[in-house]
């Protein structure tokens, strides 16, 4: 397969976004634990868990860990860089590991794992398509570490602004577990994810925005446009 194929590139694309997406989803999961972890006994369904509030603590940290250890992966397969599939593979196998012990451990203990499962099954997903990506006539186009960052920037900037998208509304997708006594307590946070949602959707608009304006510097670009513009009939 040819790297500069319409398939290397849309699978490129994919991996690149659902990386970045795999890494944000996996950091607000573990800010999201971080109620059971200090508080359990403050709700019902989570007092199980206060004997075992120094491993939620520990998921608490690894869960945080893990999203930023992904969105730094991230980040290296925009740059295209020797070891970006390494360590975006590392930070897969590490989070689906880590993941479904968490799993057990709150099925075991409460009798229930939402929503961890969501954020342990999106990187399941992400690890599948990785192992595709892997298989030697694919990677042949694809292969993250002769990328450039200029092709490979308009997936960073929709990665970007998914995550900005996802940090907006993750009060409401989250709404129903960790609603308890009417209050959505996954609202809790609601100032400071707001800044940093709108913070992340405005940097992948940047990314785009700076694309076109190199666009307009390039002198092929800017000739064809004045042309067209030349050519338009007058209104008389």
């Amino acid at each position: 397969m040819s790297k500069n194929s319409f398939f290397a590139k849309f699978l490129r694309f994919i991996g690149i976004v659902l990386m970045g997406l795999t890494g944000g989803f996996t950091l607000l999961g573990g800010i999201g634990t971080t109620c059971a972890a200090l508080f359990p006994t403050n709700y019902d369904s989570m007092a199980p868990l206060a004997p075992f509030q120094w491993l939620y603590i520990l998921f608490v940290l690894t869960g945080i860990a893990l999203g930023v250890w992904g969105i730094w992966a991230t980040v290296k397969l925009v740059r295209g860089t020797s070891d970006s599939y390494k360590m975006s593979m590392q930070a897969l196998v590490v989070g689906v590991v880590i993941g479904f012990i968490h799993i057990y451990a709150s099925r075991t203990l409460r009798g229930a794992s939402m929503p961890v499962d969501a954020v342990v099954y999106t990187t399941v997903l992400t690890l599948i398509i990785f192992l595709f990506l892997r298989i030697p006539f694919i990677w042949q186009g694809v292969d993250f570490t002769e990328g450039s960052t200029k092709r490979n920037l308009p997936a960073g900037g929709v990665a970007t602004i998914l995550l900005g998208i996802m940090t907006l509304t993750i009060q409401h997708t989250m709404a129903s577990t960790h609603t308890w006594d009417g209050v959505n307590y996954a609202d809790v946070f609601n100032t400071s994810m707001t800044v940093i949602g709108l913070g992340l959707w405005l940097m992948g608009l940047s990314v785009f925005l700076g694309m076109a304006m190199n666009m307009e510097r390039i002198p092929a670009i800017a000739q064809l446009k004045k042309s067209w513009w030349m050519n338009l009939p007058l209104k008389r």
